[in-house]
C-alpha cells in the first residue's frame, strides 16, 4: 500500500522533462524538514485515518489527507490518464519501495520519474529516471546518501544563497560530475542571478518552475 496525497495530470515544469505532459502521484510522508518546502502538508502520516481514493482524486486544495492505495488499484487508476509520463513525488517518495509500481508502469509503455532528496534508499526500476535534489544539513537530521548521487540521472539543486552553490561544488568534488540543474528558490531575482552566474562558471543548467508560469499545479 502507498499513501497517496494527490494524483493529477499536469505538465512537468522542471529540469530535463520540462514541458512533458505528466501524471503526478504525490506520496504522503517526509522527515527531511526543508524550511522552504511548499508541500509541508505531506510531511505527517498519522494525523487522520486514510480517505478513499475517490476523495483524493477529487481534491482541489492542498491538504494532509491521503488514501492508502494498493499497487493494483494505483496501476488501474493511472491507466485512465492520457499523460503517460509518471512523476512520483512527495513528501519523500523513496520512503517506500517503488520497484513494483515503476516496473509495471514501464511495462505498460510509460516513462517513470522519481523526485527524491537522496536521504533514503532508491528502490525503483533501473529504467526509471531519478531526479535527486540533495538535502544537506536539514532540520530533520537526515544524511545524504552517496549512492543516490551515483543513481541520479540528474541533480536538481535548490539555490537561495551562495552557500548552496558551495555545497553543490563539494558534492561534485566528492561524487563526480553529473547533469546539474540549478533551481532558484521562490524564483526570486537574487536567487536567479546567483544561479545564472554559477551555471556560467560550471557549465550547469537553470531550471525555472515553468508550471507556475503556465498557471497549473
Amino acid at each position: 500500500m502507498l499513501p497517496v496525497n494527490e494524483l493529477f495530470e499536469t505538465v512537468q515544469g522542471e529540469a530535463t522533462f520540462t514541458g512533458m505532459p505528466s501524471t503526478f502521484v504525490r506520496l504522503q510522508g517526509c522527515d527531511v524538514g526543508c524550511p522552504w518546502c511548499d508541500t509541508k502538508y505531506t510531511w505527517e502520516l498519522n494525523h487522520t485515518p486514510p480517505d478513499p481514493l475517490a476523495v483524493i482524486l477529487g481534491k482541489i486544495e492542498p491538504s494532509p489527507s491521503f488514501a492508502a492505495v494498493s499497487i493494483d488499484e494505483l496501476v488501474q487508476t493511472l491507466s485512465q490518464s492520457q499523460s503517460r509520463h509518471l512523476v512520483l513525488t512527495g513528501g519523500e517518495p523513496c520512503m517506500y519501495d517503488l520497484t513494483e509500481l515503476s516496473s509495471r508502469m514501464i511495462a505498460e509503455g510509460w516513462t517513470v520519474q522519481v523526485e527524491t532528496s537522496g536521504t533514503e534508499p532508491i528502490r525503483i526500476d533501473p529504467r526509471a529516471w531519478v531526479t535527486v535534489s540533495p538535502k544537506i544539513d536539514m532540520p530533520g537530521g537526515k544524511t545524504f546518501r552517496a549512492e543516490a548521487w551515483q543513481r541520479a540521472n540528474e541533480i536538481k539543486m535548490p539555490v537561495g544563497k551562495p552557500a548552496d552553490v558551495e555545497v553543490l561544488l563539494a558534492l561534485v568534488r566528492s561524487h563526480g560530475p553529473a547533469l546539474v540543474w540549478l533551481q532558484p528558490l521562490s524564483m526570486s531575482k537574487k536567487a536567479t542571478e546567483l544561479c545564472m552566474e554559477a551555471a556560467r562558471q560550471n557549465r550547469w543548467r537553470i531550471s525555472v518552475q515553468t508550471h507556475k508560469f503556465l498557471g497549473v499545479r
